[in-house]
């Protein structure tokens, strides 16, 4: 299809920026809701083994990511590239998949979540999600942002701890999730036997108040609360420029034009958030351990495909907004770039780029039962994802990469990276909060 040519200030552009984000595409929250999920979002106390937080994987210092490409969560001790094993309770294996930012996720328009999107909008379901947990899927969340909350709290890599270190896992390992004997229940428990906690839930949701007990589905909905306002991205450059408020710089300019241009990018990063939220082939590299089933032997990552069983989705993942891109390295699913403008490169042309890549992960030291090159070393799997790759190549000059470059960092929003509540002094339950 001819693109129609849309003049924008100086520009004239293959696609149409889009419109500026306002209060209206966003999910209202009151202030206390969001300070109770501020402090649900930083204690240790929803993890199996009460030493790991939602932020200590997302954590503003790193963009809201953590600075590796692929994470120890359970096990490991410290904080982004400073994080390491703990002898006393060594990880089994990293986190399959980089910690995505959690930029602009309170969104009304949020349609599919992870990498993956294997949980995602569907109003034919009864709790409105498409999950993991099919028709157990209990009702209740808020939000699709909700609804996503509570899974890291199911893994044993993530938060729940390994398999019989505590009441959390054990339910994780015999597939007791829902119900009154779940996992979900048995941090609400948790939760609901702080009186400070059981004290702000009643302040904040009227039916606890009257009587009815916490469940995880307050949790999950305290914390979403707290995630779409605190790190909430719309006072960028770009945000101004998208207002009429104030132009770009000259370079920065030269890069919107390419990025709505000829350079095709805002084909599938289209909309405020800078992604279509659905689902491509583009070669990133991959690392680590797979997603996949402890049984399995092979490391590869399917992508979309593990969720849909469509061949056409095999290494498909979804678009990443591009939002604070400049503060959420590593990038790709699997982190396999450090540097942004080699992935920019990579992403144009990447057939040539799996050729030419070499390994620029942030790993912390980790002595890993599935070596984290495997896939990466194999020319058979290499040849399958270049063969799963449909986009055409527009490879970059070095000029264009450096005004692309310009303009992603237009999207940098230092008040959103930052947040606006910050870390608390102290949480509820007293265990130290990772700073």
């Amino acid at each position: 299809m001819i693109p129609l040519f849309t003049a924008f200030g100086s520009l004239v552009l293959a696609e149409t920026p889009p419109k500026p984000l306002t209060d209206a595409d966003f999910r209202q929250h009151s202030t206390a809701e969001v300070a109770l999920g501020q402090l649900l979002f930083w204690d240790a106390e929803l993890s199996g083994n009460r030493n790991i937080s939602c932020g200590t994987c997302h954590h503003p210092r790193f963009g809201t990511g953590d600075g590796v490409s692929l994470a120890l969560g359970e096990g490991g001790k410290g904080l982004g590239p400073d994080r390491r094993s703990d002898p006393e309770n060594l990880p089994e294996q990293r986190i399959p998949r980089n910690a995505p930012a959690l930029f602009n996720l309170g969104v009304l328009d949020l349609r599919t979540i992870f990498h993956d999107g294997r949980i995602e909008a569907d109003a034919t379901r009864a709790s409105s999600f498409r999950t993991p947990l099919e028709d157990e899927m209990v009702t209740g969340f808020a939000s699709l942002l909700s609804a996503q909350s509570m899974f890291p709290v199911l893994s044993p890599d993530e938060m729940a701890g390994h398999y019989s270190e505590n009441e959390i896992s054990k339910a994780v390992r015999t597939g007791q999730l829902t119900g009154p004997n779940g996992a979900w229940e048995k941090i609400a428990a948790r939760v609901s036997a702080i009186p400070a906690y059981a004290d702000q839930f009643s302040a904040v949701y009227p039916d606890i108040a009257a009587g009815r007990p916490i469940h995880f589905t307050d949790i999950s909905n305290a914390i979403a609360a707290f995630i779409s306002v605190e790190w909430r991205s719309d006072t960028a450059p770009f945000d101004a420029w998208l207002r009429g408020d104030a132009p770009l710089p000259d370079l920065a300019t030269q890069g919107a034009d390419l990025f709505y241009g000829t350079a095709g990018c805002s084909t599938c990063h289209s909309g405020p958030l800078l992604t279509d939220q659905a689902f491509h082939a583009m070669g990133s590299p991959q690392l680590g351990p797979g997603k996949g089933e402890r049984f399995e032997s092979a490391q590869r990552d399917i992508g979309r495909m593990r969720v849909t069983n469509k061949a056409q989705d095999i290494y498909a993942f979804r678009t990443p907004s591009l939002r604070n891109i400049t503060a959420t390295a590593p990038y790709g699913h699997a982190g396999g770039h450090s540097d942004l403008r080699a992935f920019v490169m990579h992403h144009a042309n990447p057939v040539a780029g799996l050729d030419a890549y070499t390994p620029q992960a942030v790993l912390s030291e980790f002595a890993a039962a599935k070596p984290d090159w495997a896939i990466a070393n194999d020319p058979i799997e290499i040849a399958a994802i270049k063969q799963a790759i449909h986009h055409p190549p527009r490879p970059l000059t070095s000029p264009e990469a450096a005004a692309i470059m310009a303009f992603l960092d237009s999207l940098t929003d230092p008040a959103a990276i930052a947040g606006r509540l910050g870390i608390p002094a102290t949480v509820p339950s007293g265990l130290p909060i990772d700073r």
